[in-house]
């Protein structure tokens, strides 16, 4: 299982699949699995039974999208980028934009 470079909270852009060009805040990492859940991005419609919090019903809903087909937003250009880790003089590590060299917060 490798280290997911993309955390909860990143904000991405879709590289493929049918929701291509969309971009989002991603709400959740499953790094087992190699999969996010990206805000509005894979709508999924699901039956859903009545229960005690909530009616029951067709839902929209999110469902996980492959870590393949995301990326990393560029806070420069707003295009996709890939992520590198740089280790600072106090040898603190952070995230950077390849493309840019700007820092991925």
């Amino acid at each position: 299982m490798a280290k997911l470079k993309i955390k909860k909270g990143d904000q991405v852009i879709i590289i493929a699949g049918r929701d291509k060009g969309k971009k989002g805040e991603v709400l959740k990492s499953l790094p087992e699995e190699n999969r996010v859940l990206v805000a509005g991005v894979n709508i999924i419609k699901k039956h859903q039974k009545p229960g005690k919090m909530s009616a029951g019903g067709i839902v929209a809903k999110e469902s996980s999208i492959h870590i393949s087909n995301v990326a990393h937003i560029d806070p420069k250009s707003g295009g996709a980028t890939r992520a590198g880790i740089k280790v600072l003089k106090d040898g603190k590590k952070i995230r950077y934009a390849k493309k840019s060299g700007e820092d991925i917060g």
